[in-house]
This record gives structure tokens, C-alpha cells and sequence, in this order.
């Protein structure tokens, strides 16, 4: 019986709608691991209050998300490869010494459900240019994906955004676009939602893709939402109905804790039973 304590968390803010602590303690009790995951609403104003506070109170790790994932990097002394790449960590290590070192574990949660999937020198297509973009491209170009489309409502205000991913991925040739110039996905293996459209409380209902575009996907492409509440999103509902693939986003939710749990822990743990404790917060 491993007798440490794993003390765990997450600050973001809000974070009512949070999953987090559900898989997380679902995971700790089913290795039999003392341990607890505690949600710590954090506001920006009060990061640094928070970091002093896990430092001091015997926290092993944490989890960060919105507004956090880009401020945290001000307090770490080291980052791993998935977070040097995207710019911004959602799990950190606090060492013996009180160190903190960060990690980006949303890469291999997007990948991690298609890793059987081929994209190499394949073309993808990006709806939105916000934070979760970010990792999903980072995650397209691990997978091999050659072209990126990326489709927004305003291209002026994405278009530093977009820039930067540019930079970073410069091997990638990366588009950015006007929703209203699509006109077919007939030559796309993969098409990512990184918007919030179609989340409970957040134009539930509302789908980013018309009918007419799901429509003109190759019955190999594959449609990604990571939206995961609900589980099923008006646009995977649709996507059902034309008889297409699609990953939900809750596989990405899962596989990014799990992940954050094998880096805390040494142990990865069983995803099914994280994502039974999610389905039953969901439902």
C-alpha cells in the first residue's frame, strides 16, 4: 500500500463546471492511493496568493485552466516539450524543493483518441482561434497534418492569433478564413471544433457546420468537438445523422487527466473509470 498523501488540484475561475475532481478522486480511489483533489477557484488577481498557498500546504501537483494557462508560466522553473510548443501549461509539479515545473497535458488528450488515426501530410481544418487552438494544432502537427485551415467569424481580430501559430509551426501551411468563403471539407481528413458553440448554457443547440458542409466530408474524415457538455453537441448529433465519424470531447478530457495523474502519480490510471465518474456528473 503506497502510504504518500497525493494531495492534488485545480485553480481556474469559474469553475463550476468542472470535471476535474470527479475523474481525478475516481482514479485515486481505484489504485487505492490516499489522496484528495480539491477545486481552488482562483481569479486572476489572486494567482499569486494561490501558488504561495499549494506551496505551503503540502500539494504534490495542480491543474490550471482559463484564465491561468498562460500567466502560470511567470512562476515555473521548467516546461516540457507539449508546453514549450503551445505556450501554455494546464498541469504543474511542485518539488521537494518547491520548484514548479509546468506540463501541457491537452496535446496528448486531443491526440490520444486518434492515435490510430493517419494524418500524416493530411490537411485539417480548425474551427476557431482561441486558447484550446492552440493545443489542438500543436497536437495536428505531432499527427503529421501538412495544411491547416482555420476558419473564424473575424478574421481581423484572429489574425495575431493565427500569426503565432505560423511561427511556431512553420513547417505547417496554415490558412486562415472567413467562415462564409467554405464551401466543401471534400478534401479534409479531420475537422476540429475549438469553439465553445453548441456547450450546455453556451448557444446549446447550435452547431458550427451546416448540414451541407458535414455533408461534402469523405466517409474516412473525421469530425472532433471538443466540447464535452453535452456529450453529445448539436454538431455530433448532426454528424450522426450523415452516418460520419466523429471523437467526442469528452476523450479529450479524459486522456488529458489521465495523463496530468501519470505525471503526479508515476501510475496512469484506468480512463474508464475517470470517465464513468465524468458520465454520471453529466448526466
Amino acid at each position: 500500500m503506497d502510504e504518500k498523501v497525493y494531495k492534488l488540484g485545480i485553480i481556474g475561475c469559474p469553475l463550476s463546471h468542472s470535471l476535474s475532481k470527479f475523474m481525478h478522486e475516481a482514479a485515486l480511489k481505484d489504485l487505492g492511493l490516499n489522496g484528495s483533489y480539491d477545486s481552488l477557484e482562483t481569479k486572476s488577481e489572486d494567482l499569486i496568493q494561490r501558488i504561495k498557498f499549494l506551496k505551503t500546504n503540502g500539494y504534490l501537483g495542480f491543474n490550471v485552466t482559463i484564465p491561468h494557462k498562460i500567466p502560470i508560466s511567470l512562476f515555473l522553473s521548467d516546461v516540457d516539450e507539449f508546453a514549450n510548443k503551445v505556450g501554455s501549461v494546464n498541469t504543474v509539479v511542485i518539488d521537494e524543493n518547491k520548484n514548479l515545473k509546468g506540463y501541457n497535458t491537452d496535446v496528448y488528450g486531443f491526440m490520444e483518441p486518434i492515435k490510430d488515426v493517419d494524418l500524416n501530410n493530411k490537411k485539417a481544418v480548425v474551427l476557431g482561434t482561441g486558447g484550446a487552438s492552440r493545443a489542438v494544432v500543436a497536437g495536428l502537427y505531432f499527427k503529421g497534418v501538412k495544411k491547416i485551415d482555420i476558419y473564424t467569424r473575424n478574421v481581423i481580430n484572429s489574425t495575431e492569433a493565427v500569426n503565432v501559430l505560423r511561427q511556431k509551426f512553420s513547417d505547417i501551411e496554415i490558412k486562415l478564413l472567413q467562415y462564409e468563403v467554405m464551401e466543401t471539407l471534400d478534401d479534409v481528413s479531420i475537422v476540429v471544433n475549438t469553439t465553445p458553440l453548441g456547450m450546455k448554457n453556451f448557444r446549446q443547440g447550435v452547431s458550427p457546420l451546416s448540414d451541407e458542409m458535414i455533408k461534402t466530408l469523405s466517409d474516412d474524415a473525421i469530425i472532433y468537438d471538443i466540447v464535452y457538455n453535452p456529450i453529445k453537441t448539436e454538431l455530433i448529433n448532426r454528424v450522426i445523422k450523415y452516418n460520419k465519424k466523429y471523437v467526442s470531447g469528452l476523450d479529450m478530457l479524459v486522456y488529458q487527466g489521465a495523463k496530468a495523474f501519470e505525471i503526479w502519480t508515476g501510475t496512469y490510471p484506468n480512463t474508464d473509470k475517470m470517465k464513468i465518474a465524468a458520465l454520471m456528473e453529466l448526466v
